[in-house]
């Protein structure tokens, strides 16, 4: 994944598991690479690439692959084989797959083992039954195998041709022994190209004159330890980096952003070239045409609003939760786009589509919206829709500016996911004759319409053995608030539990979650609520004497110091701290009879970027401690990063105090008297 920045707060260990895949899913961190690519699961001895482009846009890409599964983990990965495509500009075809056993026989898949079907998330969307995956069963794979197949993918009529576009970048995990690759284009000035020189064409070739002349290149590498790239002092996100080939005929940003507004705008008036600018003007400034049924629904929805601000609320509510987004990557439809009304009617939409149907509502209520789209920020490179991985919308009530994205469905209005790079690029049609880079272009600096907070509350008990039993309750308004709000959205209401333990883990409570309680996902106008309850035996162990315990808190994440040496090229780094946010944490633990407590002195720290204190205290048989941390800065320059590692130094000493507990011991049990026994002389005579 790349740095979201969202590791800043004390949730950010949550991020790194179930939660982060739910909110951000088609993004991957890079790894580094094995020092032994023998304990790999698979390693790919021929990774063939060969792909060529037509002067229409059209191409054929041809992929021939050969990997050695070495483990159990690599049948695993490779019993299945699957190839997302869109059936209405490409085509699919799976010439041969077979299996070389390590005993020698040799296997081929028969065709009855390839299915064609809709991608899982379109099954219930039929206007997107286009978006499907096909797919290999491989049956028989077994450690020691080799698996070798070739797949043919052909474009034709693609929605934004006759432009066409290219990213690549070649292995350095050392898990491809031998990489091909080669590129055929036409040899148009429409055709740039890009080439790392890091990674130089091995070979080019030209060949045709006039109009069918052609340029070839072509790559071979192969794989040696020397290549591998090494590890880096952080982890790095995928698609941080710019791509060793890059491929584009779409011009420079200001045609290729009136290239997507054809397509994304409603009412955008096509333009054939760049020359058209002047003449479409004055029909570009009318507006988009709204039809009755939107202009309908936006009335009923702005029924009670009376500025903008609440039009746009309005809007904003009915999209996000009303109409349930279809989860595919962006672009998967060509940037092609259905009209609102059908929209409307259908009761679902991809990103793309929600922007459609959302900028239609917004016009019918005379305010504006536009498209703005987020991914690899590239300002100064080649035009192209491959850097971009996310779509947002960016409205405004004529005071402020807010970005939104309905396509999450849960997300409070104002509150978007960690963009990376902090920049976007925004559509807007009244500026497609001034200069692009100046307009489309934009720094995105996400601001919330409330406070960013976070309360955590617990009330916690520990009995005479030694079990601990607690209830935690979270009221979260802010960045994190869309982790939990998405992650509990998209689950099952019987893995909550799940979601509970985890978030238990990663605040530094052990034990086992017994119950789970949360608020409405969809409730976005106020704080997200969750509330759990967790026991665990053996807490302590009263034969130690003294015994110390931390407070029952979670643990504060602060924001990492930048790194020591910033790369090549790269601006000062600067430390990123966030929305400002205010944090309080509380907790109170009743004691078992019998049991004294020392409690820590508190700490107070105060910057003008932050500030950050405790108090503890100890009365009768009740522990409470509080914590109380706010950001006020968004960053720090790296110049005081000094300063700032004093200030994590003091917060993350005070989190490691702990109280004191002793109980007298235990008095001995008294022993029992002896029996007497009367004889019968001895009882009274009468």
């Amino acid at each position: 994944m790349r740095d979201y920045s969202l590791s800043r707060r004390w949730l950010r260990r949550m991020t790194s598991a179930l939660l982060y895949a739910a909110l951000f899913a088609p993004v991957t961190r890079a790894q580094a690479p094995p020092d032994n690519p023998a304990s790999a699961s698979v390693q790919i001895e021929l990774l063939e690439t060969r792909i060529r482009f037509e002067t229409d846009g059209g191409s054929r890409k041809e992929i021939h692959t050969r990997v050695h599964i070495q483990n159990e983990l690599g049948v695993q990965e490779f019993g299945r084989i699957t190839f997302g495509y869109n059936r209405a500009f490409e085509q699919i075809e799976i010439p041969f797959v077979r299996i070389t056993h390590a005993n020698g026989g040799i296997a081929e898949i028969l065709p009855s083992a390839i299915t064609d079907q809709p991608n899982l998330a379109v099954v219930n969307a039929a206007a997107y039954q286009d978006v499907r995956v096909k797919s290999v069963r491989i049956l028989g794979l077994q450690p020691g195998d080799t698996l070798e197949y070739r797949v043919i993918t052909t474009v034709s009529h693609h929605p934004l041709a006759p432009d066409f576009w290219l990213d690549h970048s070649f292995d350095r995990t050392g898990v491809v022994s031998s990489e091909l690759f080669e590129l055929d284009l036409p040899a148009s000035p429409k055709s740039q190209v890009r080439i790392s020189p890091a990674t130089p064409a091995t070979s080019t070739e030209t060949s045709g004159v006039a109009e069918s002349a052609r340029t070839i290149y072509r790559w071979q590498r192969a794989s040696s330890r020397d290549q591998r790239e090494a590890p880096q002092n952080s982890p790095r996100q995928a698609g941080d980096q710019e791509p060793d080939l890059v491929l584009s005929t779409s011009g420079d940003w200001q045609y290729f952003a009136v290239r997507l507004a054809e397509k994304l705008m409603p009412g955008s008036v096509p333009l054939e070239s760049i020359h058209d600018y002047q003449e479409s003007l004055e029909e570009m400034g009318r507006g988009p045409k709204v039809a009755p049924e939107i202009s309908r629904r936006a009335a009923q929805l702005a029924k009670t609003a009376r500025t903008d601000r609440q039009k746009l609320e309005a809007v904003y509510d009915f999209v996000s939760r009303k109409i349930a987004t279809v989860d595919i990557s962006l672009g998967s439809s060509g940037f092609a786009v259905r009209p609102a009304a059908e929209i409307l009617s259908s009761g679902y939409a991809t990103a793309e589509d929600k922007f459609v149907l959302f900028a239609a509502l917004a016009s019918a209520l005379k305010v504006h919206a536009r498209p703005a789209l987020t991914g690899y920020c590239d300002p100064k490179g080649l035009s192209r829709p491959s850097v971009f991985t996310h779509l947002l919308i960016s409205a405004g009530d004529g005071k402020k500016n807010f970005w939104l994205d309905p396509s999450l469905e849960v997300a409070p209005f104002g509150v978007i996911p960690p963009t990376p790079k902090k920049c976007v690029f925004v559509l807007e049609r009244g500026f497609f004759f001034l200069n692009s880079i100046g307009h489309e272009w934009q720094t995105i600096s996400p601001n919330p319409p409330f406070a960013a907070v976070q309360h955590v509350k617990v009330d916690a008990t520990l009995a005479v053995p030694g079990n601990l039993s607690a209830k935690v309750h979270y009221s979260i308004r802010g960045d994190n608030e869309l982790l939990l709000r998405v992650a509990f959205h998209q689950a099952p209401r019987e893995k909550w539990k799940d979601l509970a333990q985890l978030l238990s883990i990663t605040d530094g409570f052990r034990g086992t979650v017994t119950s789970v309680t949360a608020s409405d996902p969809f409730e976005t106008h106020q704080p997200f609520t969750l509330e759990y309850e967790i026991s665990q035996p053996n807490f302590v162990d009263w034969k130690k004497q003294p015994v110390r315990i931390p407070a029952l808190l979670p643990q504060l994440g602060l924001p990492d110091l930048p790194a020591a040496k910033p790369a090549v090229g790269a601006g000062e780094a600067r430390i990123e701290l966030g929305t400002p946010l205010e944090v309080e944490t509380s907790v109170t633990l009743h004691l078992p009879p019998g049991t004294s407590a020392r409690a820590p002195a508190g700490t107070s720290v105060e910057r003008d970027y932050a500030a950050y204190t405790s108090k503890y205290a100890a009365q009768a048989l009740t522990l409470s401690a509080s914590r109380h941390l706010k950001f006020i800065l968004r960053e720090l320059p790296a110049s005081r990063a000094g300063d700032y590692n004093a200030f994590v130094r003091a917060v993350q000493n005070d989190e490691a105090q702990e109280f004191t507990l002793e109980r007298a011991p235990a008095a001995p049990a008294a022993k029992p008297k002896p029996a007497v026994t009367k004889s019968a002389s001895d009882k009274p005579q009468s």
